[in-house]
Order: C-alpha cells, then structure tokens, then sequence
C-alpha cells in the first residue's frame, strides 16, 4: 500500500477517534466526569483530529499526483473516507444539537445520488471527477465543521455572535451541496437517459 492510500486508510482510522472525543455517553453517574471532560478538553481534541484528518485529504491526492502514486485503491477509498469523514461529524453534531438533522439528511441524499451516478458511469468505462463546485462543496463542509467543533472555546472570548459565523458556512456548504449535485446530474444527464 502506498503512501497516499495509507493517508487515507488513516482518515478512516481518525473517524471513531474523533466521535469518541465529541459524543457523551449515556448519562449515568459512571460517565459524568468522561461527558464533563468532553464539553472542554475532549472537543478541542476532536477538533485538532477533524483538522488532522482534514489535511490528509489534501495531502493524500496531492502525493498521489505529485509522485505519480494515483491507484485503483485510491480513486475507491478517498471519496469514500471523505463522505465517512463529513457525515459522521454532522451526525455526531446533529445528536449534540449543534447542526439541524436537514443539513445532514441533504448532504446524505446527494452523495447516495452522486454515487449512483458514479456507478452507472463506471458501468459504461467513464471515470467522473469532482468538479470545482463539488470541490468548493467538500472545503466548505470541511471549514464549516471545524468552525463549530472550535465555536464553545471561541464564544467564551466573542460572546454568542460567533455563532452565526458557524451557521453562515455550514449554510454556504448546503447551498453547494445542493448547486454541484444539480451540476453533476445536468452534465451527465444524457448517461442516466441511457
């Protein structure tokens, strides 16, 4: 396995780390020190890990063009660790009530749709990549998560104004979640027909 496939298979490995840093167990008094820990050290810990798997997707495509590493492996995994990555951390912040269950449930629906047609592209030999809004879309998720997860430690400094911050880009995100699926669908429309 080669270096950008195991950057990615470690993005993979960082997901249940960070969930474990951001979800609260059950509430019993066993937990009650665990879930304290978890509003202030354990969400800084999520959010240098998000960060941190954040990067090897920059660094693992990066790599794989640079030193001409680009792998059947890869071209399967990224995506997928990508798509694991974001919508693990909107769900954990959907059970914090942090993120509206919508955003998650539209960011769902376009990938399974953006899959589907990836699928029947692959059925006819064509390979689809991501095009500028599709990567617009992923940068966005990306910033929109990491400004929420930091967004307690920040509103002790700015007051509860910073919020909308968090709100504005995760808005931002589903607007391009929602115009590069539109794109994806026109600009293969005539495969789908056939």
């Amino acid at each position: 396995m080669n270096l950008p496939n195991r950057l990615t298979v470690l993005r993979i490995l960082l997901i249940p780390l960070i969930l474990i840093f951001l979800l609260p167990m059950p509430d019993r008094p066993f937990w009650l020190g665990w879930n304290d820990f978890l509003l202030t050290t354990g969400r800084l810990i999520a959010f240098v890990l998000f960060g941190l798997a954040s990067i090897t997707d920059l660094a693992d495509g990066h790599i794989a063009r640079k030193r001409n590493l680009v792998t059947t492996l890869g071209k399967f995994l990224d995506p997928i660790a990508d798509k694991m990555l974001v919508v693990s951390a909107l769900i954990a912040l959907v059970q914090l009530g942090r993120v509206h269950a919508l955003v998650t449930i539209v960011v769902i629906i376009r990938e399974f749709i953006i899959t589907g047609v990836r699928l029947i592209a692959a059925e006819h030999g064509k390979v689809i990549p991501a095009g500028n809004l599709g990567k617009a879309k992923t940068v966005s998720q990306v910033i929109a998560i990491l400004v929420i997860l930091i967004e307690p430690f920040i509103l002790m400094v700015t007051g509860s104004w910073f919020r909308t911050v968090g709100d504005s880009i995760l808005f931002i995100s589903v607007l391009l979640t929602v115009l590069s699926g539109l794109q994806y669908l026109l600009a293969n429309r005539s495969m789908i027909r056939g």
